[in-house]
């Protein structure tokens, strides 16, 4: 073969094979694109999902196509996705270099609250060893607590509250011996074990009238007798009056059976097994309002013209940020004060909704809420410190944000409608009651 042939055969296949090698390389380029697009696609799209608008008005959710068609040199490389650090939670403590609020309002009203047996240790005890110096029962004073069938009571959890109390030089309300909620049913029936309620005979019921007074009868005698060393407060009976029922009272059991004779006789059992040093009372809610107000007096005032020894008004004070006004609150106080009565804030809680809000802020309530709620706090306590003796004891529904019946009612969410948040520390509320200076509001 001559040289000059030789040399153009390698020539060639040089040719061929860097033609297959430049092939080769950019087969292999393609490959590696593709496959780099393929890996990101599916992290921008999982990051999508959770996107939230952006200041632009656009959203996160655009992202996806920039990373796809980005080319492999200029893709982050992946990194594991990092969960955020909780925020960490307080350590529940009682808060022991603060003032009390009953010693702040030592000059005014004693500073109460209710309590189940179950707090009488612990955290909430020690709370509410410092901040109040009255004590009423949540549930373990009611009818079906003490007396949960004919003939049977049990003292143990009442008995609990009293000694408690005692032994840390608190005074103690009672709360409540007539309501037409938890009451046991036996009280309602007849001697055969029937409805009395559905006695349709003239005689009957009359007969069925006198055995529920006389039960009746019976049972406050033997609390109060039980008490009356102890217990100078009565909540006597409970929440009789509904403006929207028949005569504007509520048609309970009670009031069905006996009319309002079974209110006549509570306050006259209470008076002759309790003597004149106890205190007893007509408790309700929405006090506020002046249709049930005004039917709140119409028989407070027909009891006292016939002898019946009611000495105040409880008003449980339920309310919210909005309402009802403190002007509201102060009418009536002052509208019973004229009839001689006592008034006292029985069950003083704070909703953060409004009655028709069933809404929840979660577990994080926020700050503006909390400084809302303390505002409304500090008009209410100014109102009663400006109106001195118009109001003669102050009492919570509670102790702290962790125990509140709110919680539940009128549907499952966070509530806080006290002076202590869940973890037993010090709210704005607190501030704006005991010292309004700590606060801007």
């Amino acid at each position: 073969m001559r040289q000059e042939n030789k040399w153009l055969i390698v020539g060639a296949v040089g040719v061929v094979v860097l033609l297959a090698l430049v092939v080769i390389l950019f087969a292999l380029r393609s490959w590696n694109g593709e496959e780099a697009t393929n890996t990101v696609a599916p992290q921008a799209e999982t990051e999508s999902v959770s996107a939230s608008p952006d200041d632009s008005g656009g959203s996160a959710a655009s992202a996806p196509s920039a990373a796809a068609s980005a080319s492999p040199s200029s893709l982050p490389e992946a990194s594991p996705s990092e969960e955020p650090s909780p925020t960490p939670k307080p350590t529940p403590s009682v808060e022991t270099d603060i003032p009390s609020v009953a010693e702040t309002y030592a000059d005014d009203f004693p500073i109460g609250a209710a309590v189940e047996p179950n707090q009488l240790s612990g955290l909430t005890a020690e709370l509410l060893k410092k901040q109040v110096n009255s004590l009423v029962a949540e549930n373990a004073m009611k009818p079906d607590a003490i007396q949960p069938s004919e003939g049977v009571f049990t003292w143990d959890r009442a008995d609990q509250i009293v000694k408690f109390a005692m032994d840390n030089g608190m005074a103690v309300r009672f709360h409540t011996l007539v309501w037409h909620s938890q009451t046991p049913n036996w009280y309602f029936l007849d001697e055969a074990g029937k409805p009395m309620v559905d006695e349709t005979d003239s005689a009957k019921r009359e007969a069925n009238k006198k055995l529920l007074l006389k039960r009746l009868d019976t049972y406050v005698r033997t609390v109060v007798a039980r008490y009356k060393d102890d217990i100078k407060s009565w909540d006597v009976v409970n929440e009789v009056v509904e403006p929207g029922d028949p005569d504007g009272m509520r048609a309970s059991n009670w009031y069905l059976i006996t009319g309002t004779d079974y209110i006549e006789t509570a306050f006259r059992a209470a008076r002759e097994a309790g003597g004149k040093d106890i205190k007893l009372y007509i408790n309700d809610y929405g006090t506020d309002a002046a249709n049930k107000r005004d039917r709140i007096y119409e028989l407070v005032k027909t009891m006292l013209d016939k002898g019946v020894p009611i000495d105040g008004v409880g008003h449980q004070t339920h309310i919210n940020l909005l309402s009802p006004s403190v002007d509201a609150m102060l009418a009536s106080f002052n509208k019973f004060k004229e009839l001689g009565l006592d008034n006292i804030i029985t069950e003083l809680d704070m909703s953060l909704y409004t009655w028709n809000d069933r809404s929840d802020y979660g577990e994080d309530v926020p700050q503006d809420v909390l400084l809302r709620q303390a505002a409304r706090y500090r008009e209410l306590f100014d109102a009663l410190k400006a109106n001195k003796g118009l109001v003669s004891a102050v009492t919570f529904w509670g102790i702290a944000d962790n125990h509140t019946w709110l919680s539940s009612f009128p549907i499952t969410r966070t509530e806080a409608p006290f002076l202590f948040d869940k973890y037993y520390h010090a709210k704005p509320a607190f501030w704006a009651v005991v010292d309004p200076s700590k606060l801007d509001i």
